[in-house]
């Protein structure tokens, strides 16, 4: 599974970041960096939750991510 980040900064100076292909899947952080990886974890735990309901087959586990440009608050 080949997800695609995108990385937005808020007005206030936090980050946020969302996996595209998985609805729902955002998370903020105070970095950049925190923020994508806030957002790769999530991103991980609902593929195997979705594996463990039988919604995904095993193999969706193998999942790359990449991140796209990011927007920068008043873009």
């Amino acid at each position: 599974m080949h997800l695609s980040i995108e990385v937005d900064r808020e007005d206030d100076g936090r980050w946020i970041a969302e996996a595209l292909e998985l609805p729902g899947v955002m998370s903020y952080g105070g970095t950049r960096e925190e923020a994508i990886s806030n957002t790769e974890r999530l991103a991980i735990e609902v593929i195997a939750d979705r594996i463990k309901h039988a919604e995904l087959p095993p193999s969706a586990l193998s999942v790359t991510f990449q991140v796209l440009r990011e927007q920068l608050a008043g873009d």
